[in-house]
């Protein structure tokens, strides 16, 4: 399985979690010179959440959020203050961790892990 369709697949799947729990999506794969953006949503407050997905069939090699260090932590600040026009803004980074299976070459979830405010 290709890293690019298990990235895809974890990110449609966040996505809707984000969705069932009432955020409004407002961006998807936001890209800039200096970082990516996974998904860009507002909760029910109001505040923009960044939120870093990473897709994983089981923790093998570690949590899937351990493999958000403090470099990618910083490129994503970096990409969501340009984002924001480099204004600060009432802003939290998340991460969601999504757990999948498969069987006969068709991806499901197994679960799904929200770390709010993650970094």
């Amino acid at each position: 399985m290709d890293r690019c369709r298990i990235g895809e697949f974890g990110e449609a799947a966040a996505g809707r979690y984000l969705e069932e729990k009432g955020y409004l999506i407002k961006e998807r794969n936001f890209r800039l010179s200096c970082g990516e953006l996974d998904i860009v949503a507002a909760d029910s407050d109001g505040c923009l959440v960044f939120v870093e997905v990473k897709t994983r069939k089981n923790d093998e090699y570690g949590f899937p959020s351990e493999h958000v260090n403090k470099k990618k932590q910083h490129h994503i600040k970096q990409t969501a203050l340009l984002y924001c026009g480099g204004e600060v803004c009432d802003m939290r980074f998340d991460i969601i961790e999504v757990y999948y299976g498969q069987t006969n070459n068709i991806m499901y979830v197994n679960k799904i892990n929200h770390i709010e405010d993650a970094f």
